[in-house]
């Protein structure tokens, strides 16, 4: 009975493998053809909708200034993911290691992945040159892709599985709540958007697949290693993010070319922060299939130590 269920259980891993493989093919696109299309983003609509750039805490920005907020948000917005797909892609070519010799299904479905974050990194710096040409001199996204992802490949498999896993599951979030219903948004920067999440729906389900097989193989001190590791490349998160949005609320004054109050610069600083973190922390912790996932790998106490840790910042 144990071998049959254990056998079941492989054959609906495959299957999901498959699965992903079927989809990868059917809606594969590629940037100038289907997404760019000869467009530009046209600085006369918003990148991100309000809900995720929380520009409703600033009563005193006019609507061209909250427009700005936006665009300075959505440019960071692909760079950061631009950044993140850079450690994604080599982890996902690293644990395809694991399937040479094996399960050729999975080997594609992770090959496949790959593949396309590689494109997303390719499509993203597209953005940034695009969006240089239109928009005010002077921004500039900070963190170095190949620092940060030598930092976090140095961490543990099973914390950059989770890590990865919560990305993606927050990207698909935020287009479908947030970016897709908005009709304000520019229809170049919604495109871009909605052709991502049809890849990175698939990729969600293999980060899953992968982090749970990892997850499966390890002793009670190697997961509670990957939970401090864990702990550790959020806060990692978080520094990025407090450089950044300092520099993007600096950036973002000095384009709008007129004085603001100090308390009204606090003000801007502080929700730039607070935008960030819920864009990169808050929203994919509370992801109820993240939670699910995590829920069930993890001991009570090891929950209450990440959720200690998340506190100040999920707040």
């Amino acid at each position: 009975m144990k071998q049959a269920v254990q056998t079941s259980e492989h054959r609906s891993e495959v299957d999901r493998y498959a699965k992903c493989i079927g989809v990868s093919k059917r809606i594969r696109w590629e940037i100038d053809r289907d997404v760019i299309r000869g467009r530009n983003f046209g600085t006369d609509r918003k990148f991100l909708p309000d809900s995720l750039s929380k520009v409703d805490a600033l009563p005193f920005l006019g609507a061209d200034e909250k427009r700005l907020f936006s665009q300075v948000q959505g440019r960071t917005y692909a760079n950061m993911f631009g950044l993140v797909e850079r450690f994604i892609g080599a982890k996902i070519l690293e644990v395809s290691r694991d399937h040479w010799l094996g399960d050729q299904t999975a080997l594609e479905a992770l090959v496949r992945f790959t593949d396309e974050e590689l494109k997303h990194q390719a499509m993203f710096r597209r953005l940034e040159q695009m969006a240089a040409e239109e928009m005010p001199a002077g921004y500039a996204f900070l963190p170095q892709p190949n620092e940060v992802a030598a930092a976090v490949l140095g961490k543990s498999t099973w914390a950059v599985l989770a890590l990865t896993c919560h990305i993606e599951l927050f990207t698909q979030a935020h287009y479908r709540s947030s970016i897709e219903p908005d009709e304000q948004l520019s229809e170049l920067w919604k495109d871009v958007f909605l052709f991502h999440w049809k890849e990175e729906s698939q990729h969600a389900i293999l980060d899953e697949l992968e982090w749970k097989r990892e997850d499966a193989r390890l002793s009670s001190a190697e997961r509670d290693q990957g939970v401090n590791d864990l702990i550790d490349l959020v806060a990692a998160v978080d520094g990025i993010l407090q450089v950044q949005s300092a520099a993007d609320a600096g950036y973002f004054q000095r384009a709008c070319e007129r004085p603001y109050t100090k308390d009204e610069a606090d003000a801007i600083r502080a929700v730039f922060l607070d935008a960030y973190r819920w864009q990169y922390i808050a929203s994919g912790v509370q992801d109820r299939r993240f939670q699910g996932v995590l829920g069930n790998l993890i001991s009570a106490e090891q929950a209450e130590r990440i959720g200690a840790a998340l506190a100040p910042l999920v707040n």
